[in-house]
């Protein structure tokens, strides 16, 4: 990384940057997805040249070469949590055994209360069983279910020493603004009632200042994702392999699949969880705060990908086969891999002593085009409970088509399942873990 020019790393405590200074640095710098810049006085050197941001707030060298402070899940499974936030827990734990003492015998801690934000990719969507039940009087329309990592990690902690209570909020198709501030509309297909799901509370409503964890798994959705395959399908159907004519849609903007070209929404979306994340600290100053990335979805290389493919990026629609080209498969790992980055840099950015969670690295060659049984995220078709549905609505607003899948798959629409979840807990498992002392 070079910086230039500036005092210390807003690694460390009181170098803070407000968020109005993140978001300004997003606004900056004019032109094209430059490679490299200058982002006000730092050098910045783009992680994906191909999609590099306006203005990268912090640089990069070769992409995924060292493994940053304040960042879980790259390397091996004993990852890294930042030093200054283990110096900071000795501090505060010298603090307590120096003013309380030793804890009286046989008492017990006060339960961790830790609150999950997210969207499907947190709350499970198809992963085992329905959380509440199905036909249950608390279901809202989210899909959360038990194999979800949220879920998981919880049966985990729960033979440890200290209680840990686990409020899972995610909901599927949330996107950052219905974490942060917005009522969202669910939509469940599954058992949906007559007239539609009742709206729900946004996600940081459950939030206050006596949680003590919050993780967050949540951006898919504000770009949208959804909406960028089904483009993907509609506009690669015929073309060529290496054509990307959803690529060009969404790079120069197309007045119905991309009325707000790509790199105002990742611009957008920098904005967005700026906002989010200051929004948690101010609800829960005193919360460890762990943000999770997504994995791989769609491969760097898409050569091995077959177009026909029902499980992975081809799909029938109003009986119509459709399917995506290689080249915008390609574009589009390279669309997560800048959210993912996003996600990361702001992490580190509002400088709160937060964790960020890389699911990317340890799922490279999961992606939906591996074998079955290698794959961590079923494609557009795949393998699913029972209780999924095997066609549903599939939009590109502001058009709606009906999705049909093969015998014996249902419509799982680019989701990871129960392999990629038990990866992200192992991963997320650690982060809190450290955030609670063990």
């Amino acid at each position: 990384m070079t910086r230039r020019g500036r005092g210390p790393s807003p690694a460390r405590f009181g170098a803070r940057r407000s968020s109005r200074s993140l978001r300004t640095a997003w606004r900056s710098r004019p032109g094209r997805y430059p490679a490299s810049g200058r982002c006000g006085h730092v050098r910045v050197e783009s992680r994906v040249p191909a999609l590099a941001s306006p203005c990268r707030p912090v640089a990069w060298g070769r992409a995924g070469a060292r493994l940053r402070p304040g960042v879980v899940g790259r390397g091996d499974r004993r990852s890294v949590v930042s030093r200054r936030s283990r110096l900071g827990s000795l501090g505060v734990l010298v603090s307590v055994l120096v003013v309380v003492g030793p804890f009286a015998a046989g008492a017990a801690p006060e339960p961790v209360r830790w609150v999950a934000l997210g969207d499907s990719y947190t709350a499970g969507v198809f992963v085992g069983t329905p959380t509440p039940p199905l036909g249950g009087a608390g279901r809202d329309g989210c899909d959360r279910t038990a194999d979800s990592y949220p879920d998981v990690v919880s049966r985990r902690l729960a033979a440890g020493a200290r209680e840990v209570r686990l409020t899972d909020v995610s909901c599927g198709a949330a996107t950052i603004e219905d974490v942060h501030s917005a009522r969202q509309q669910p939509v469940s297909p599954v058992r949906p009632p007559a007239d539609g799901w009742p709206a729900v509370a946004a996600q940081l409503d459950r939030v206050d200042a006596g949680t003590d964890v919050i993780t967050i798994g949540v951006g898919g959705n504000s770009l949208p994702v959804a909406s960028m395959v089904a483009a993907c399908l509609l506009l690669g159907t015929d073309q060529p392999d290496d054509a990307t004519p959803c690529r060009d849609a969404y790079e120069n903007g197309h007045p119905i699949f991309a009325p707000e070209p790509v790199r105002e929404i990742f611009q957008r979306v920098f904005r967005e969880y700026v906002d989010l994340l200051e929004a948690v600290h101010g609800k829960a100053p005193d919360a460890k705060v762990v943000t999770v990335g997504y994995p791989v979805v769609f491969p760097q290389d898409a050569a091995g990908c077959d177009r026909a493919d029902a499980t992975q990026f081809s799909a029938t629609v109003n009986d119509t086969a459709l399917s995506m080209t290689k080249g915008d498969i390609e574009w589009l790992h390279s669309v997560l891999a800048e959210l993912n980055s996003i996600i990361e840099d702001v992490t580190d950015l509002v400088d709160h002593g937060y964790v960020f969670v890389d699911t990317a690295t340890s799922s490279e060659g999961h992606d939906v085009c591996a074998p079955v049984g290698a794959k961590w995220v079923e494609g557009v078709c795949g393998a699913a409970e029972d209780y999924w549905p095997a066609s549903l609505e599939l939009a590109a607003p502001p058009l709606t088509f009906e999705l049909s899948c093969p015998e014996g798959t249902r419509a799982t629409i680019v989701h990871p399942n129960r392999q990629s979840h038990a990866d992200t807990a192992i991963r997320v498992e650690v982060a809190v873990r450290a955030a609670i002392g063990g």
